[in-house]
């Protein structure tokens, strides 16, 4: 595939876990209260559909490694599609549990084997800046999706929501079908069984790098997670936002993340992959802690926008730059990494955010100080493992 035409197949690929969450976020308070569920509990299907995102990645990775990158994808689009089905049609909150963790299995293969194959084609300081253009098209699903949920929330309810999702899964298997080629060659494949996918994974976990990257990545993927999860209640009940409103702030940190992307994406030629984390990282961590500072102090709701568009601005500079540094040792065994990388960011949110939520409240005072303390973690493990793991 040639960088254009990668760039927009593979977003769209990557767009599958905004997608999964941001299109029906607005809803996300009316949903509980339609299925006589708690907060919590409501918070609790973004949750499992993200545990089902990063366990799937450990399936679909290494299965990818084994079969080519194409069938495994081709099967989990489909069943994405078909899940989110049974999700519109949940009787109960325990169901809708269940059928958005399926849901979360499914499209983890989009996300893990698109990161796959621009490993197979890209390498070092290029795969940064390809990554880097992936938010071009991957970073527009949360910018569309909550201001298109939003709307919808005038016209449908939330089960109309995964009636849409689905016919979006059964357009990206068409996509899949007719623009995704086999990336990963006969020669690459591993022929072998579960003791060739230990020694993939041995080798990988051995990557001093690697692991480190990992560490900061998961609690980058708890601060990540717990704005993700919170924001719609704290917006919409502390602040007062009507759905549509909070859609548009969503709307601005993710165009803001957006922004973050191509600004690594012009400096990194210059300064390299690890300078261009450091940095995003460490940015991170002031907007976070901005962002605790006016909670604690009760200022408005626009103030608490722009710090969360700092933090999501923060983001998509580091992140891509993570994801190189990882990959950089283990192009044939490029799905087996990226399920590890994406499993760490998948499983430790939705896990702590919810735990932290149920101790504070959905309040900005907690959401702020959950967000805070996990970048501290990411900025500790950037600087005291990352950055000599890269230097040695």
């Amino acid at each position: 595939m040639g960088t254009v035409h990668a760039m927009l197949v593979l977003g769209l690929l990557e767009a599958f876990g905004p997608l999964s969450m941001d299109l029906y976020l607005p809803q996300l308070p009316q949903l509980a209260a339609s299925l006589g569920a708690s907060e919590a509990l409501g918070q609790a299907t973004m949750s499992a559909c993200m545990i089902g995102l990063g366990l799937g990645q450990l399936v679909a990775g290494p299965l990818s490694d084994r079969f080519g990158r194409r069938r495994p994808l081709m099967v989990g689009v489909a069943a994405f599609a078909l899940l989110s089905v049974l999700c519109a049609l949940a009787p109960s909150i325990e169901l809708l549990l269940v059928a958005r963790f399926l849901q979360g299995l499914a499209g983890s293969a989009g996300i893990v084997i698109c990161l796959a194959i621009a490993r197979d084609q890209f390498e070092g300081v290029e795969l940064s800046r390809m990554l880097s253009l992936l938010f071009l098209v991957s970073g527009t699903a949360p910018i569309i999706a909550p201001v298109v949920g939003g709307q919808l929330a005038g016209i449908m309810d939330w089960r109309g929501i995964f009636w849409v999702l689905g016919g979006v899964g059964v357009a990206l298997l068409v996509v899949v079908l007719l623009a995704v080629p086999e990336t990963l060659d006969l020669n690459r494949r591993h022929g072998g069984g579960l003791r060739v996918l230990a020694g993939h994974t041995g080798a990988v976990v051995r990557d001093r790098l690697f692991v480190a990257v990992l560490c900061a990545g998961a609690a980058g993927g708890v601060a990540f997670f717990t704005y993700l999860s919170m924001s719609s209640f704290v917006f919409q009940e502390q602040f007062g936002l009507a759905p549509q409103a909070f859609s548009l702030a969503f709307a601005a940190g993710a165009l803001a993340n957006i922004a973050g992307g191509q600004l690594s994406r012009l400096v990194v030629r210059r300064l390299g992959p690890l300078h261009v984390y450091l940095g995003g990282i460490t940015a991170t961590l002031v907007a976070t802690s901005t962002f605790l500072a006016l909670a604690l102090s009760g200022v408005g709701v626009l103030g608490v926008i722009a710090a969360l568009v700092g933090f999501m601005l923060c983001a998509g500079i580091g992140g891509p730059n993570g994801q190189t540094l990882a990959l950089a040792h283990h192009g044939a065994r490029a799905g087996t990494a990226s399920a590890l990388l994406g499993m760490s960011s998948f499983l430790f949110g939705p896990v702590l955010a919810p735990l932290a939520a149920g101790i504070g409240g959905t309040t900005a005072v907690t959401m702020a100080l959950t967000m805070t303390i996990a970048a501290s973690v990411a900025a500790l493990a950037a600087w005291l493992v990352v950055r000599p793991a890269a230097r040695s």
